[in-house]
């Protein structure tokens, strides 16, 4: 470990820090002024007290930012109370609240002062694509659990708010550099350099005009998903075929030989289940990371309590990203433009998101696809049965048998690295159908317009004077246009047509405060329509009691809506032989009326097998005698989710407000889970004939549709978090988080995974001035083991203890402004990790990072 901080303290390059240019705040600062004087917006989309407000909220400040002991302010969300975060690699970190949690987590809405930062095609935060840089952050908020009764589209498991600096008040020029290591002691690549450079402009110009800019260059080496273990464990079990010698096996993160690419054959009056042999996922993508973002934005006071302002945002990624497949996305290109008009009691927001995906590509359907086409699955089963044939006739035990087998039908296969293989990638990344070759071909566009207003502010001064009532409303709408590609999308009603889907939406909201204050009652209502959906109404009422000034007691119940992504409804993806199919009734009409489940269809096929090899039965006699075990698809298209939350917590400040406790108790009952079922179609309808040819994989239509689970779902949690002002500088803070699935009505295998684990804990000491301008800040992180269930894999994910640490230091302004130094690592021990099943795995991170600030 000692060379990692040689390394790391004599770099020429330094490294970008969670620095704030406008961060040298007196680090002195009390809790009273950490607490009670930060104003949040997004829990009631107007300002007021941490304390005061009517649900759960973490705020992550510029001081928490400038003494976390994780490289970003991004990374230091993972620390705040509630809040669980997935790595799909270096490059892309997904964060969730309160369970049923996925990488492509289309409950959990990520705004950018206000504005939507998703990627229109899956309707997901790209990671911190188009988020702000560090330098140019002023504070993250974050509100667990359902905001869709004020935010509508999505937010149902919680919301993230990035709130930039103003810069009539934040200018001068800043500067940082990020320089890091990674891959320490890892067997399957030398250590790695990774590299961040930063910088952030902000001026005025006279007293009405002012303007920012901010650009960040990434590169470095991402984490390797390289999991071993065996999803199909039990393929040949009846042969004593398991372990490294079944033949069928499906590891996690090797690719080319899951379902459709195994095959059940009929070799000496036995069934062998039989995959093919697939790479590596580091085999078969490029792991490097290459990402530049950056936004520049102008405001204008017309009024001074009148702005109007304009923004850019842009983004290119070249990194790996996971949804229901593992991808590469390279030279994906994100942009964002928008105008925002604000007043005290006034704001409309218009804004266009467009999306590319230019060079990205399917790594499963990579590896595949460059199998199939240097040998194709008949003739590969065809090579591997004749050898085995005559491995087994010659006298070879079977496990030698089926490893020679796979040797001969294997012979002539692209080698990784080999300038065959690379010219596959080349060939198969540009063509935009996954059952022959990868490409992921998506250009799409989000447009959005919002606007709210507190008409009690000014307009209806009086009314509030009379009556006590604040008013608040709002509207929106949005839009979403798709160029079919053909493959991923298709426009059902017109072809030659872009493909068109969006909602509009409003809601009111009343608040009233009894007692002088010591109690607020506040009530909304959210109504949402969708052109292929009934109006869905979301209301929220919630109290807060506040018997002294330093107590708060607060209770809220709500419900809220998710309407389906773009994805989950218009999808119509090839992928190894499988159609995805999105729930929409013009989409996938015929298909669930016609089709029969996949595990049955699964169960029919094993019982056969079963009986062939243990039972002597023949296949026809195994066919009849099973044919029972197939169920038709019940399931059928797509209607919204829904939850039903209601939430109790508690805020204060005890001991001459030294020390802070927040903590919250939710219970969430989930209905019409939007999942997807896999269900098949017979070539043929002909009733005799059905059980035949679904025992024949090559005799059926294989599709994974998007539907509604039909169990109900109900699960809890509760959070603590405190936070002690020891004085001499000295902080202390914990949070420990506990998130359950209660339980289901029905079970019915369609309700989304949980995915969560049942406890997260960080524990943390923190003192940003020791003396003489240094600092320190230590946090440990728990994460207890927990099961993770997607369609790509599932499995155990083990539990998670992590140090992060970093030390710091203030060089004193002189002749250019001050300077900040950090040096510090994540997952200091270099315990490898992974936050999900087939995900990469995550090792210690060293980093040090300088840092400039020029006012002006």
């Amino acid at each position: 470990m000692k060379h990692i901080f040689l390394f790391l303290f004599f770099t020429s390059q330094a490294v970008a820090s969670t620095m704030l240019p406008d961060s040298t705040i007196n680090p002195k600062d009390s809790l009273r002024k950490i607490e009670l004087n930060e104003i949040v917006v997004t829990a009631s989309r107007i300002s007021e007290s941490v304390l005061k407000s009517p649900v759960s909220i973490e705020v992550l400040d510029a001081r928490q930012i400038r003494m976390s002991a994780q490289p970003s302010y991004f990374d230091a969300i993972e620390n705040l109370k509630g809040v669980q975060l997935m790595t799909a690699s270096l490059g892309f970190k997904v964060y969730n609240t309160r369970g049923f949690a996925n990488p492509t987590n289309v409950r959990f809405v990520q705004l950018v002062d206000g504005m939507d930062n998703q990627a229109p095609h899956i309707g997901a935060p790209i990671a911190n694509a188009l988020a702000p840089s560090d330098l140019d952050i002023q504070r993250v908020e974050i509100v667990p659990g359902a905001a869709s009764a004020l935010y509508g589209m999505n937010a149902l498991n919680g919301l993230a708010q990035l709130i930039t600096k103003d810069p009539f008040t934040s200018r001068g020029l800043s500067i940082s550099q990020k320089t890091g290591v990674n891959h320490i002691n890892d067997p399957l690549s030398s250590a790695k350099v990774f590299s961040e450079t930063s910088l952030r402009y902000a001026n005025t110009i006279g007293s009405r005009l002012a303007f920012k800019v901010n650009l960040t260059y990434q590169r470095g080496y991402d984490w390797i998903a390289r999991d071993l273990t065996d999803l199909n464990p039990n393929a040949n079990t009846t042969l004593g075929l398991t372990g490294p010698e079944n033949p069928g096996r499906d590891l996690v993160n090797n690719y080319g030989d899951e379902s459709a690419n195994r095959r059940t054959l009929t070799i000496g009056g036995k069934r062998y289940v039989v995959s093919r042999t697939g790479y590596f996922e580091n085999e078969t993508t490029d792991l490097s990371l290459n990402n530049l973002r950056g936004d520049a934005a102008i405001f204008w006071r017309i009024l001074p309590k009148l702005t109007i302002s304009y923004r850019y945002k842009a983004a290119t990624l070249d990194n790996v990203y996971q949804r229901t497949n593992r991808f590469r996305l390279d030279n994906y290109v994100l942009d964002q433009h928008g105008l925002t008009l604000e007043s005290p009691s006034v704001q409309i927001r218009a804004y266009r998101t467009r999306e590319n995906t230019g060079d990205s590509y399917n790594i499963r359907s990579m590896a595949e696809n460059i199998d199939k086409s240097f040998k194709s699955d008949n003739q590969w089963f065809t090579d591997f049965t004749n050898q085995f044939t005559a491995s087994t006739a010659a006298g070879q035990p079977i496990t030698n048998a089926l490893a020679t087998a796979r040797t001969f039908a294997d012979a002539g296969r692209p080698q990784p690295g080999s300038e065959t293989f690379d010219s596959q990638i080349a060939r198969l990344r540009d063509i935009n159908n996954w059952d022959i070759g990868a490409a992921l071909r998506v250009k799409s566009w989000m447009y959005h317009v919002e606007g709210q207003v507190e008409p009690t502010r000014v307009l209806w001064a009086g009314f509030r004077q009379k009556t006590g009532i604040d008013l608040l409303a709002g509207f929106d709408y949005r839009r979403y246009v798709v160029f079919p590609d053909g493959n991923y999308f298709i426009n059902p009603d017109r072809t030659d047509h872009n493909l068109i889907y969006g909602k509009t939406g409003g809601f009111v909201q009343a608040s009233r405060s009894f007692f002088g204050d010591r109690l607020s009652l506040r009530g909304s209502v959210r109504v949402d329509k969708n052109r292929y959906f009934d109006p869905k109404v979301n209301p929220r009422i919630s109290l807060v009691f506040s018997p002294t000034e330093n107590h708060n007691f607060r209770a809220s119940y709500q419900t809220g809506y998710r309407f389906p992504s773009l994805f989950e409804a218009f999808s119509n993806v090839n992928s190894g032989g499988v159609k995805r199919v999105g729930g929409l009734k013009i989409m996938s009409q015929g298909i669930f009326e016609n089709s029969y489940f996949r595990t049955s269809i699964d169960a029919f096929q094993n019982a056969i097998t079963t009986d062939v090899n243990t039972n002597k039965l023949t296949t026809e006699q195994a066919i009849q005698k099973n044919k029972g075990l197939l169920r038709p698809n019940t399931y059928t298209y797509l209607k919204p989710e829904q939850v039903n939350s209601i939430e109790v917590g508690y805020k204060g400040l005890f001991f001459t407000k030294k020390l802070y406790v927040d903590v919250d108790f939710y219970y969430n009952v989930y209905r019409n889970f939007i999942a997807q079922v896999e269900a098949n179609i017979p070539k043929r309808s002909n009733p005799d004939s059905i059980p035949y040819y679904l025992a024949d994989r090559n005799q059926q239509d294989r599709y994974r549709l998007w539907t509604n689970s039909k169990t109900t779902v109900y699960n809890y949690g509760s959070s603590l978090g405190l936070r002690y002002s020891a004085g001499h500088n000295w902080v202390f803070s914990g949070n420990a988080s506990l998130a359950r699935l209660d339980r289901t009505d029905q079970g019915d295998g369609l309700e989304e995974a949980f995915n969560t684990p049942q406890w997260i804990t960080n524990l943390s000491v923190s003192n940003p001035d020791l003396g003489n301008g240094f600092g320190f800040s230590i946090n440990y992180k728990y994460q207890s083991s927990f099961l993770w269930q997607s369609s790509l894999a599932t499995g155990m994910v083990p539990a998670i203890n992590t140090f992060d640490v970093q030390i710091s230091y203030a060089l004193p302004a002189r002749t250019l402004g001050p300077l900040f130094f950090k040096l510090g690592a994540t997952n200091l021990l270099n315990r490898s990790y992974t936050t999900f099943t087939a995900g990469p795995s995550v090792g210690g991170f060293y980093y040090a990072t300088v840092t400039l600030n020029i006012p002006q």
